[in-house]
This record gives C-alpha cells, sequence and structure tokens, in this order.
C-alpha cells in the first residue's frame, strides 16, 4: 500500500527512487489515500506543464513499457503509449493476444514472466476479475491494471478524480450523479470507491437490472457517504455537480434480449441538458454508443473528451513514479 507523502508534490521531476510508488503495482484503488492523490496530481500538473511547453521529455529514456491487451482497447492502451512515448521511453504494444504465444495456451503467469525479461513495467488489461493481482503475484516489474473484467479500473478513476478536481476545483462538497449499467462498469466501481475519501453525495442512476453492486454499496455505508439510487435522470439531475455517464456494455451481457432491453435507457440530448445546472461536468469514459447525442459535444460541460486527455498525464505520472522518476 502507498503511503502518505511527506514531499511536496510540486518538488522537481528527476529521480526519486525513494517514493513509496517506486517499483509498486498498481492494482485497485484501496491502495491509495487521499494523500496519495493529491501527490499524483501534483506530478499529473508538472506532466502537463511539460507537454505543453516541449512536447516530449527524456525523463524515462531507455525504460520499456510492455503493453499486455487481452481485450480490445483504443483509449486506454493509446493513452498508454503516448504517455510512455511522451516521456521519452518505449513500448512493446500487445494488441492481438491471439498472435501470441497466449493463443497457443500459455497461462498469464508465464505471459509476463517472459514479458519482463524486456520490459521495466507491464499494462496489464485482461476479462477476469483478478488478473491483475494474478499477475502481480508472479511478476518481478511493477504491474499496472488496465481493466479487468467487471472488477476495477484504477488508472480510468484516477484520471476520472483528476478531472472532477480540474473542473470543478474540488471535490469536498459535490453531489455527483453515475448513471449508466453500474453493475458492470468497472469505471464506475473504482471511481466510487476514490471519491468515498471526500465529502460527496452519490446518486446512482440505472435500470434495476443494471444497479450498482451491494457489495460497493455497503463500503460506502461503512464509510459514511450518503447515496440514493434512482430509475429515472430528471430525479437527480437539477442538483448534480457531475454526471458521470456510462454506456451499456454489450460485451458483458450472455441474454441478447436483455442487452436490447436497457441499451438505450438513457440518452443526453441538449434538451435533458437544459434542466441541468450552468456549471455541472459532464463525463463518461468512452467509446459512447449513443447514449451522448453528438449535439452535446458543443456544450462547455461536455468534459468527455477533455477527460481523455487528462488522462494521459495522470498515466504519465504514475509511469514516472512506478520507474522512480517523478
Amino acid at each position: 500500500m502507498a503511503a502518505n507523502r511527506t514531499q511536496s508534490p510540486h518538488l522537481p521531476l528527476g529521480d526519486r527512487r525513494d517514493t513509496a510508488f517506486y517499483g509498486q503495482d498498481i492494482l485497485e484503488v484501496a491502495q491509495f489515500r487521499r494523500a496519495d492523490l493529491s501527490y499524483i496530481f501534483g506530478v499529473a500538473r508538472e506532466m502537463r506543464e511539460m507537454v505543453e511547453r516541449i512536447g516530449s521529455f527524456d525523463l524515462l529514456k531507455g525504460k520499456i513499457l510492455a503493453s499486455l491487451f487481452y481485450e480490445p482497447s483504443t483509449r486506454t492502451a493509446s493513452s498508454f503509449t503516448a504517455a510512455m512515448e511522451r516521456l521519452g521511453g518505449s513500448v512493446i504494444p500487445i494488441s492481438e493476444v491471439r498472435y501470441s504465444s497466449v493463443s497457443k495456451g500459455e497461462s498469464l503467469p508465464d505471459t509476463v514472466r517472459s514479458l519482463e525479461c524486456y520490459a521495466d513495467v507491464i499494462v496489464l488489461r485482461h476479462p477476469e476479475v483478478g488478473a491483475a493481482k494474478l499477475a502481480a503475484r508472479y511478476a518481478r516489474k511493477p504491474i499496472i491494471n488496465a481493466g479487468d473484467g467487471i472488477g476495477e479500473h484504477p488508472t480510468q478513476a484516477l484520471l476520472d478524480l483528476f478531472t472532477i478536481v480540474e473542473e470543478s476545483g474540488r471535490v469536498d462538497g459535490l453531489t455527483i450523479t453515475l448513471l449508466g449499467d453500474l453493475k458492470n462498469g468497472r469505471t464506475v466501481h473504482s471511481l466510487a470507491r476514490l471519491l468515498s475519501m471526500y465529502d460527496v453525495k452519490l446518486n446512482f442512476v440505472s435500470p434495476e437490472s443494471l444497479a450498482f453492486p451491494d457489495k460497493i454499496l455497503a463500503e460506502l455505508d461503512e464509510r459514511g457517504i450518503p447515496w440514493e439510487a434512482h430509475r429515472e435522470l430528471e430525479e437527480v439531475l437539477p442538483r448534480s455537480d457531475v454526471l458521470y455517464v456510462t454506456r451499456v456494455q454489450k460485451e458483458r451481457f450472455d441474454d441478447p434480449d436483455h442487452y436490447a432491453r436497457v441499451k438505450d435507457a438513457y440518452v443526453i440530448t441538449p434538451e435533458i441538458l437544459a434542466r441541468a445546472r450552468p456549471q455541472m461536468v459532464l463525463m463518461h469514459p468512452l467509446p459512447r454508443v449513443g447514449e451522448i447525442s453528438m449535439e452535446v459535444d458543443t456544450d462547455p460541460r461536455a468534459a468527455y473528451f477533455r477527460q481523455m486527455e487528462y488522462g494521459m498525464y495522470v498515466r504519465m505520472a504514475l509511469l514516472a513514479m512506478v520507474l522512480g522518476k517523478a
């Protein structure tokens, strides 16, 4: 577990192998404390400043990232690749596992132990819950969880929280509404756990069959976080400071008829947003498949593409930290 920071989050970038993040895995949001989040976000802001000033730099020159994706990904895989290359490092991309030894029946532990012979850090996406923890049990090099089934997606949650901080200027005191597939959405599972470190109110809006998992609701209760569950967005939209929309994930459904019944349960349109607060932040982890109308994209409250850019800076920070350079 990462320790509280004693250093300033604005110290110059450089060799920082004394930090508790050096050599550590990034597997789940439970490993972070609130002070850790402030530290990460401080480094992410430094990364943004460096990118805006000079584009790329050699902080991780000579370091190699292995990008191991057992599930399709556009944004997460590209974000990690861009983050590593902006830092001067290199990437071994393995996004089509059917062309690798995995297709021959190689186990996940053997795959990560092979890749760490060539790489300094491994980013892993896998369809099974707990896969990242399994990989970390066998690996000597840091493992970063890029999503494990319907379990967690810690780096997405970190960039989501960073987006809220940068767009709203704070987290404490906000009312945050999570909308859509809350049962299968690993992004909202991890985000809710991070938000439980703050003084927030949470609303969960979903079809009954896609409700938020009881296990996580119990964790929120233990932390004293007030929450409400609703079926209709209109009940909570006017009092929401942040609206986080998720798609209904077809790939998580065994029953096509069930998917067809719920896939269009909520669609955000300009008419819907007219009832929202003028300064509300509209977020989405993307990809979207119709749950936010493209007509909304020009609304200044639509932060989802800025959210993607924030993600690169957060992942730059994490890579630099686990490799002892932040």
